[in-house]
């Protein structure tokens, strides 16, 4: 099999030939067709989040066919088309699991950081926790939807779980933010699309999926808002993401990783506002997500790379050289 590897945090990806592995008990083995690069990838590659094994392959926005079946595996047949998200295994054992919060779970592996992931042409996986993919997406077009539209979705629902949501605002106008805009617009919501100062072709991008505003981030938006979103891993939106939104108003973190949140004056958090953050996903929210996704026709913008040109595909990412997602084909 052909992977880039990583074997220093900070280090560029190397390209490597590895002996293809047969899946063991649960597993199955993906010829991978398409996977996303998400920003969590540059976290892990960067040495932001703490290496969880070394030489390890990054990518969890996979989307492959089934190669090989594991003993114990049921409900998979060959060529089955099948997606592989971020949430890689949990235990099933810890009071989070036991309690329907998986993605909380005391001991999880983590597709791309704890186990190798999809920047390879071969990937072996958990059976149960792979998904079927909606016919109406074509493998590259897929990819982005197995974490930035995972993620996103699960902070929508984080931010609307308390008052009535009309004027929903997002935060960093990048993966996640395109994908949920077109659901929460599909769904009837004022969606305010923030980006950094004079991104253009961001702020087009949201316009032309349905926004009704989009400015810099440090602009005030023309009405106060229900809720927002923060994407971006920047910890100074937080203070003015809470000025943005009403009294009773929530503020969702939806990143694995942000800059130090600076002070600010309790008023901003004052009159009942909320502050949480979202952690991982979990296999329901796949469930719910995926054909949701497809019923309202969210439609990943996406640029593709060839595998061999990963580090290419992260650095565009880092200096925001595109809009959408960016996805690595073999």
């Amino acid at each position: 099999m052909f992977a880039m590897v990583l074997h220093t945090p900070g280090s560029l990806l190397r390209p490597e030939r590895r002996s293809a592995s047969e899946p063991g008990e649960g597993e199955v083995r993906l010829r991978v067709c398409a996977c996303g690069v998400c920003r969590t990838d540059l976290h892990v590659i960067d040495g932001d989040l703490p290496a969880r094994r070394p030489c390890v392959v990054p990518g969890h926005e996979i989307v492959g066919r089934v190669e090989a079946i594991g003993p114990g595996v049921t409900g998979v047949a060959l060529g089955d088309r099948l997606g592989v998200p971020w949430l890689g295994e949990t235990c099933g054992l810890c009071r989070y699991c036991l309690e329907g919060e998986e993605n909380l779970c005391e001991l999880p592996e983590f597709m791309g950081w704890s186990r190798d992931g999809g920047y390879a042409d071969q990937v072996i996986a958990r059976a149960d926790f792979c998904f079927p993919i909606p016919a109406t997406y074509a493998d590259a077009e897929a990819a982005p939807l197995l974490c930035a539209g995972l993620i996103g979705y699960r902070a929508w629902k984080k931010a609307c779980e308390g008052r009535p949501v009309q004027r929903l605002g997002l935060y960093g106008f990048g993966a996640a933010a395109h994908l949920l805009a077109q659901l929460a617009v599909w769904q009837g919501q004022d969606v305010y699309a923030f980006t950094r100062a004079g991104d253009a072709p961001a702020q087009d991008l949201a316009l032309a999926l349905g926004c009704v505003w989009a400015g810099a981030s440090e602009a005030s938006p023309p009405e106060s808002l229900d809720a927002a979103i923060i994407f971006a891993p920047v910890g100074s939106l937080v203070p003015l993401a809470l000025r943005a939104v009403r009294k009773g108003g929530t503020v969702v973190c939806g990143g694995i990783h942000m800059s130090d949140i600076p002070a600010f004056p309790y008023e901003l958090l004052w009159g009942e506002r909320r502050l949480v953050s979202v952690a991982n996903l979990t296999r329901q929210d796949a469930r719910d997500y995926l054909p949701l996704a497809a019923k309202a026709g969210v439609r990943p913008k996406v640029t593709i790379y060839p595998l061999a040109q990963a580090n290419r595909a992260l650095a565009d990412l880092r200096r925001g050289a595109f809009v959408g997602a960016a996805v690595l084909v073999p």
